[in-house]
């Protein structure tokens, strides 16, 4: 899958954290009720900040003071509590549906009795490794090279697509409308190919720490430690080797490198070591003549280590990788050791995750559209989307207008950014057409069973695309998730139920932080179908250049002038923002806040606004703005955010938007040469 924006750093962290929870006791559900928390909380400010030295600090160092980072995470913020308070309103809709009653329907059946096999704390200790054992019997039996492949398509069914590399399907980047093939890198332990290739003292040490992590996995899997430690370095050599033919996370940021189109044929000659006909028919693929390899180096090099490697270096690599992707719901020795690593070390937490917090987690992202049924019923009324709608509207017409007074853009140009402006399809709170889990099977008593199944029908469900047209109604996240993204391919914007909640949508709030926070992030997603990776796709979803020569050279000049100022910003350490990682959103950060406060202003013409609290509605605006990222983050997670992350981190998310804009310095009086200012020709001007 190429180019999909998903636009918090938090809802990577919290699928992050569902491997690495911890087996409690259950706490005491609450009663499925969503707490209040206001769009704007004069509380959570610091007014001894002067705002125009420091506006972050200004709008949420009262938060951060109140709010500090629970043991169990490895940050904190406004996202992050309303994703805890939407796992807590789950955690009762999930306790309700495990209760065995008459009144239970198909879907609370299903979602409850998953979430009821999770909970069976006992179950998953007393069957241990046996839980994968067919899958280590498996890879036991390899004799060579060429057995891979059956395997291998087993395993991806069984732990996800990314087991040695990532296969399954995707839309056709010349083609949006329909679905091919699609192959991609993977088979990686730490978080990204950096990891293994930089040779800062840092970096080193978490290498060795990454060895001793793999050295503890298969001593669990019954290996004697000298073996294990032999083990680990093998599968730390493997690893590395697949690194460094990995495409970094700025170069996946160009459509262009992970365009590659070939038959089996080409793919053959490519990675000649690896039976890729035997893969495809063992994973159950359609006949299809045309796939997408985005990364042929990685292939390259992957069949080359299958020729030069001995099988049981594979077998030892493959042993590691299935017991570390099964780990969360394997005995408690492999919990709090995938805990230890990933959690505690790499991030930071302090305590693992209560075991429900895991349990909800996982039916969440496994029968997403079940639980989003229930969830939804309950959070989301017409009135809500009716109101959402009519903002993004506005936005867009905001857009609409910036795009037709740019001055640096030909009129060419302009005809085909409004082309695509007019084509973005608006996804609010939940699908038109929920998911059929029925054909999956789902016990009481078979957690690790349960994930396997649910994992198998979605890869069927992803593979069986291949060779259709596109549906174009789907999303990619379930309807709970305290996030939204811009999807390139498909042109649309999609806002589930579980991001339009108090404090970040407020029904019960003015206009200005509305439309300062949600607003913003409406925006934020509109202005990725420009920003530097979204523009270079057409109103149909495909990668095309549509723009004039002189143009293109203008907005990259535009944009470089958002990349340098971000450059200057320091994460942790000495570690400064990778500002070509990071372009895409900023730039989409910078437009939404304009667009937002543009839009704010058309939906309140003529309308006479009071200051309260003391806050001007203009400054009530941009408070609202910064409110929603209030955050604290640990050391440790801002590093491994610094190498994975394309966003930046919260207190440059706002205070670099705001010395861009104008109407901030007078909403707050600014003076020049304060730091959250700067000259007339050196401000950022993208859309």
């Amino acid at each position: 899958m190429i180019g999909k924006f998903l636009c918090s750093a938090f809802l990577a962290a919290c699928l992050a954290s569902v491997a690495a929870a911890q087996s409690t006791a259950p706490a005491k559900p609450q009663e499925p009720a969503l707490p209040y928390s206001p769009g704007l909380d004069p509380t959570s400010m610091d007014k001894a900040v002067d705002p125009c030295v420091n506006f972050y600090r200004y709008a949420c160092a009262g938060w951060q003071r109140r709010n500090p980072i629970p043991a169990d995470q490895t940050g904190w913020s406004v996202y992050a509590k309303l994703y805890e308070d939407n796992l807590n309103f789950l955690h009762g809709i999930l306790e309700e549906a495990a209760a065995e009653s008459a009144a239970r329907n198909k879907v609370t059946q299903e979602i409850g009795d998953f979430y009821a096999a999770c909970m069976d704390e006992a179950g998953a200790e007393k069957r241990g490794v046996s839980a994968v054992q067919a899958q280590l019997d498996a890879i036991a039996k390899l004799q060579s090279a060429r057995d891979l492949a059956p395997l291998v398509a087993g395993l991806q069914f069984a732990y996800g697509r990314a087991i040695l590399f990532a296969g399954g399907s995707g839309q056709d980047l010349d083609n949006a409308e329909q679905v091919i093939a699609d192959l991609d890198q993977g088979g990686l332990g730490l978080p990204d190919r950096d990891y293994y290739t930089k040779d800062d003292s840092k970096s080193r040490e978490i290498r060795e720490r990454y060895l001793q992590h793999v050295q503890k996995v298969l001593e669990l899997l019954g290996e004697k430690p000298e073996a294990a430690k032999q083990g680990a370095a093998t599968v730390l050599r493997l690893e590395t080797t697949l690194a460094k033919a990995s495409l970094t996370q700025v170069d996946r940021r160009d459509p262009y490198k992970l365009k590659h189109k070939m038959g089996v044929p080409e793919l053959e000659k490519l990675a000649p070591n690896f039976d890729w006909k035997t893969y495809y028919r063992d994973s159950a693929y359609p006949a299809f003549t045309v796939l997408n390899v985005q990364t042929p180096d990685f292939f390259k090099e992957m069949s080359a280590r299958l020729a030069s490697e001995p099988i049981a270096d594979w077998k030892t690599y493959l042993r590691f990788h299935v017991a570390n992707s099964a780990s969360a719901y394997l005995s408690a020795a492999f919990v709090n050791e995938s805990f230890d690593f990933y959690r505690k070390y790499l991030r930071g937490a302090k305590e693992q995750q209560p075991r429900w917090k895991r349990c909800v987690s996982y039916t969440d992202h496994n029968l997403d559209d079940a639980l989003g049924q229930a969830y939804v019923a309950r959070v989301f009324s017409p009135e809500l989307k009716a109101s959402t709608l009519d903002m993004v509207r506005r936005i867009e017409e905001a857009m609409g207008q910036r795009i037709r007074s740019l001055d640096w853009m030909s009129p060419d140009t302009k005809k085909e950014a409004l082309l695509k402006l007019a084509g973005i399809r608006n996804k609010i709170g939940y699908p038109d057409k929920w998911r059929d889990y029925s054909s999956v099977k789902i016990t009481r008593d078979d957690f690790a069973g349960n994930m396997a199944r649910a994992a198998a029908f979605e890869r069927h469900r992803q593979i069986d695309k291949i060779g259709k047209p596109v549906d174009r109604g789907e999303w990619l996240v379930p309807a709970p998730t305290v996030d939204a993204y811009y999807d390139p391919q498909m042109n649309d914007i999609n806002f589930p139920a579980g991001v339009l909640q108090p404090p970040l949508y407020d029904p019960k709030m003015d206009a200005a932080p509305n439309y300062g926070d949600t607003g913003g992030t409406v925006g934020h997603e509109l202005t990725h179908a420009f920003d530097d990776e979204g523009s270079q796709f057409d109103a149909n979803g495909n990668l095309r250049n549509w723009w004039n020569k002189g143009d293109r050279e203008k907005f990259d000049a535009r944009t470089k002038c958002v990349a340098d100022q971000y450059a200057q910003y320091v994460i942790v350490d000495d570690i400064h923002i990778n500002s070509r990682l990071t372009l895409g959103e900023d730039v989409a950060d910078l437009g939404g806040e304009i667009l937002a406060y543009m839009a704010w202003k058309d939906a309140t013409r003529g309308k006479k606004l009071e200051s309260i609290d003391g806050l001007t509605p203009e400054q009530r605006f941009f408070i609202g703005f910064a409110q929603w990222d209030c955050a604290n983050e640990r050391d440790e997670n801002m590093r491994v955010r610094a190498v994975t992350d394309p966003h930046s981190p919260a207190e440059y998310r706002i205070n670099g938007v705001v010395t861009n804009m104008p109407e901030f310095k007078q909403a707050f009086s600014c003076k020049e040469g304060q730091p959250m200012t700067k000259p007339a020709e050196k401000v950022c001007r993208v859309w």
